[in-house]
């Protein structure tokens, strides 16, 4: 049997992960003061935020994201992206929108929408798209990059565990989440093992 999809959680033990990292941007420190302060612990980890800060400088006018939580992988991509390239992060927890539009209050261009993944569609297509947090955008494979991305943009899904073999499987079956992205005929995609129990799908969208 190979390694677990991605079955509907966030990135456990993403914000303590920081703990004593230094060179941080930054906003991605701020972010992290303010999860360890509320005691969320299911932030970006180190590893997908560099992911993330290097890709967003291939972004020409938008970024978008799903699952803001503190605003980590948020700060990421501000912190790499190019001067006036618009940032939309949608979250579906009120309280925590509140805490990120404070912080992010004066960092221009960024916009903290509240709701489900689905408001990602009233702001898109975006030049770079991370589907990230819970609800089902990613797990299920729901999203349509069709709408979400524009063509030559670029799609990461996070929070899998490597795979170990071809087709990859869950439970004994084929991980039909993650087939999904890698199969989608719009997408040219690729696993992408950013630790020993972390990989991303990253994919561009065809033209």
């Amino acid at each position: 049997m190979g390694a677990p999809a991605y079955d509907g959680r966030v990135s456990i033990g993403g914000t303590s992960g920081y703990t004593g990292l230094a060179a941080l941007p930054t906003l991605v420190a701020q972010a992290i003061r303010l999860g360890t302060r509320l005691g969320f612990d299911k932030s970006c980890r180190p590893e997908q935020g560099r992911l993330l800060h290097a890709l967003a400088a291939g972004a020409a006018e938008s970024i978008g994201e799903t699952g803001t939580g503190c605003g980590v992988g948020l700060a990421w991509l501000v912190s790499g992206r190019r001067d006036g390239v618009r940032v939309v992060s949608v979250e579906r927890d009120t309280r925590l929108v509140e805490h990120v539009r404070r912080l992010f209050a004066g960092v221009p261009d960024v916009e903290i929408v509240h709701g489900d993944w689905t408001a990602a569609y009233a702001h898109g297509p975006f030049d770079l798209l991370v589907l990230d947090g819970g609800g089902n955008a990613k797990g299920s494979g729901t999203a349509d990059p069709t709408r979400l991305v524009r063509p030559g943009g670029v799609l990461v899904v996070d929070d899998f565990t490597p795979a170990t073999e071809w087709p990859p499987t869950h439970a004994g079956q084929p991980d039909e989440a993650r087939l999904h992205w890698l199969r989608h005929p719009e997408l040219a995609a690729i696993e992408v093992r950013l630790a020993p129990d972390l990989a991303s799908v990253v994919a561009t969208r065809r033209r």
